[in-house]
């Protein structure tokens, strides 16, 4: 898609809204900021325009407020630290998302001032696009900016309806950087083009696999969504979670991927356990089954070495979802290893969702993925072929 970047906009000592991701944790005991991944993300684009002289206006969601103000949900603990991440510049932080209140501090702001909107969806219009709403953010500014990927599968106020109220319009550097890496891979990938997706349900992840099978050469499958593609092969799983619904599904997918001659790989052994929470884990092949009282939790040390190979002779690799219930220590191990191939392929690799993201910061490897996503609702709807309204409302 033709969008301008930020780089190429007008906004020397113009009002300029930006819409970014702070939909940050809040720590319930200290009522700060836990995790400040997201504000770090979107110091680039802020800086920039920071620098060029422009006014500037931040807007976020924050939690589910469910169209009301409530004091759970407010952008509060985030402008402190804006403070602290931008010293020198003056954060004000309005208490709320529109109204006369904002539209005086917006038309007072000064170079080196940052306003930051209360909580959008403290109002029932962001979420429902209502076209008022739309307006009345749009008048607050006079060049759009959106930065947070992460919503940009949502057609809402702030990310679709107030956009088309703007002639100067475009993206901020992580959007853009999001964008290029996504098109390339469904583009333009370089082959062998390796996609692992893990996670819970396969419901969750067809219509990615259903657009991946025209990309890719090798399809790898971990996580609970491989027990159900396991035991629609006629394997006993035991007590694991499997969706015996989509069985014919499972079987549709298989025969696509012979049909299109990519190769589709399934764990070959797993770790099992008797729950979630276990210490004590065993190993067993996926051709012995699983114990009625069992449940697969994560793929097995042969699965982790053919999954490896797979991924060392690819030149790109996208992944989305865990092998196993990584949270638990003893049933990581999956992930991890599979975070480590990624990590030393020297393929261009994309990692989106929040799980996988996470099992990259865990294993300690994020700065050798070439891409991590800030968005995985927003990166599987990508991979599905969707276009996302967030985007499309960028288009020059």
């Amino acid at each position: 898609m033709a969008i301008y970047s930020i780089r190429e906009l007008p906004i020397e000592g113009k009002r300029v809204f930006i819409r970014v991701d702070f939909n940050v944790p809040i720590n319930k005991q200290t009522g700060e900021v836990s995790d400040t991944t997201r504000i770090d993300a979107a110091l680039p684009t802020i800086r920039h325009a920071l620098e060029r002289g422009a006014r500037i206006i931040l807007a976020s969601h924050l939690g589910r407020p469910d169209g009301k103000p409530n004091p759970k949900y407010s952008m509060q603990p985030v402008g402190k630290v804006l403070s602290e991440k931008l010293p020198g510049v003056d954060i004000l932080v309005a208490d709320e998302p529109t109204g006369d209140g904002v539209t005086r501090l917006a038309t007072d702001l000064k170079p080196n001032q940052i306003l930051l909107l209360e909580n959008l969806r403290f109002s029932p219009g962001e979420e429902g696009n209502d076209p008022g709403f739309s307006k009345e953010l749009a008048a607050l500014a006079e060049v759009y900016v959106n930065d947070a990927f992460g919503t940009a599968h949502r057609a809402h106020a702030s990310t679709a309806g107030m956009v088309a109220l703007f002639e100067e319009k475009g993206a901020g550097f992580l959007m853009m950087k999001e964008v290029e890496f996504f098109t390339k891979l469904l583009k333009d990938p370089e082959k062998p083009f390796v996609a692992i997706l893990g996670g819970a349900k396969v419901a969750d992840k067809v219509g990615v696999i259903r657009n991946l099978l025209e990309l890719v050469n090798v399809i790898i499958i971990g996580g609970a969504m491989a027990n159900t593609f396991l035991a629609a092969r006629g394997k006993n799983m035991g007590a694991s979670r499997v969706e015996a619904d989509k069985f014919g599904l499972c079987k549709e997918i298989e025969e696509a991927a012979r049909a299109r001659g990519v190769q589709f790989l399934l764990p070959s052994d797993l770790v099992i356990a008797d729950g979630l929470e276990a210490t004590e884990v065993e190993t067993v092949p996926v051709a012995s089954g699983v114990p009625m009282t069992k449940m697969a939790l994560d793929i097995g040390p042969d699965s982790r070495r053919a999954f490896a190979e797979a991924l060392a002779g690819a030149s790109t690799i996208f992944w989305n979802g865990p092998m196993g219930v990584f949270e638990n220590p003893v049933l990581a191990q999956g992930t991890l290893a599979v975070a480590h191939a990624v990590a030393d392929s020297s393929a261009v690799s994309v990692v989106g969702g929040g799980d996988s993201v996470a099992a990259i910061n865990k294993a300690g490897v994020a700065d050798k993925i070439s891409h991590v996503s800030t968005g995985g609702g927003a990166s599987l709807e990508m991979m599905e072929g969707r276009i996302l309204p967030g985007v499309a409302a960028l288009e020059k």
